[in-house]
């Protein structure tokens, strides 16, 4: 395990968990986008780009400093009052003292729903709402490892808002879709339940995800969870001010980690990833 964040690969290079993609890497991981996001489409999804960077106002309406502060990326600014002790550091220097950065108003996103989520506040629809998005996500992980673990990686992520049934086919027809395309080419994916604390540890709603559990993952054979399908309930709905029929909206999305897909495929394919973009494009296709 390269803890370091250090790793080269057929196609990619890593270092300090950020990955550099050269072109077999970046067609592979087009292709594989481009089954998910038809999968998005052909269900009636519509396509949607959120701002990069979120504001930590928001996010502390959703719990989030309760139970991911692990992995928040503020985003700040050189206090203008440190510009000129800054201009006449030692030009060897290589880091910014907290002393000259501004207080953090906002954060890199962890997940891509967050966007879809905020800039869906306070708005309300009769029907179920589909929506695709793909971001560039952000987790201060306690380790890295080549494309298994990054510090910057991408998400594609499929969003549901609706009724609980809506919420719950959706989850559903993405678990048969996942299992059908990991079988046909050749991956082997044990769906299990996460354990990520996404509700407050005093919430009512605890008890909830321990009895139902809110998060499956779908993990290769060495563990990396490539998939994973999200039911977050009617939290959301109620903490956004998004409403269906009336209602709080339930919500849930399936999310899919770009690079872990590589990462397995290329694990699967021998460093081949010409071949594996071939399986991609010919099984895609069908599933």
């Amino acid at each position: 395990m390269a803890t370091d964040g250090t790793g080269t690969g057929t196609g990619w290079s890593v270092r300090d968990g950020l990955a550099t993609l050269d072109e077999p890497t970046v067609l592979l991981m087009g292709a594989l986008d481009a089954v998910f996001t038809r999968w998005a489409t052909t269900d009636g999804a519509r396509q949607q780009s959120y701002p990069p960077l979120l504001r930590a106002e928001d996010l502390r309406t959703l719990d989030y400093f309760q139970n991911f502060p692990h992995l928040g990326n503020p985003v700040t600014r050189i206090r203008p009052d440190r510009l000129a002790d800054r201009a006449a550091a030692q030009p060897e220097a290589t880091t910014l003292p907290a002393v000259d950065l501004a207080d953090a108003t906002h954060l890199l996103p962890s997940a891509a729903c967050y966007g879809c989520f905020l800039h869906l506040s306070g708005t309300s629809t009769d029907s179920p709402l589909l929506i695709t998005t793909v971001a560039q996500c952000f987790r201060n992980e306690d380790h890295h490892d080549g494309l298994r673990r990054l510090w910057a990686f991408t998400m594609r992520e499929i969003v549901c808002v609706g009724s609980a049934d809506a919420v719950r086919a959706h989850l559903d027809r993405h678990h048969e879709r996942i299992a059908t395309f990991g079988s046909a080419l050749g991956l082997t994916l044990d769906r299990q339940p996460a354990t990520d604390p996404f509700f407050e540890k005093d919430s009512s709603r605890t008890l909830m995800q321990m009895l139902a559990p809110v998060k499956d993952e779908y993990l290769y054979v060495d563990a990396t969870a490539v998939a994973s399908t999200n039911n977050h309930r009617n939290f959301f709905g109620e903490r956004r001010g998004i409403s269906h029929a009336g209602r709080p909206a339930f919500t849930g999305c399936v999310a899919f980690g770009l690079e872990r897909w590589v990462h397995a495929l290329g694990d699967l394919f021998e460093g081949d990833l010409a071949a594996a973009n071939r399986a991609v494009r010919r099984w895609g296709e069908r599933s």
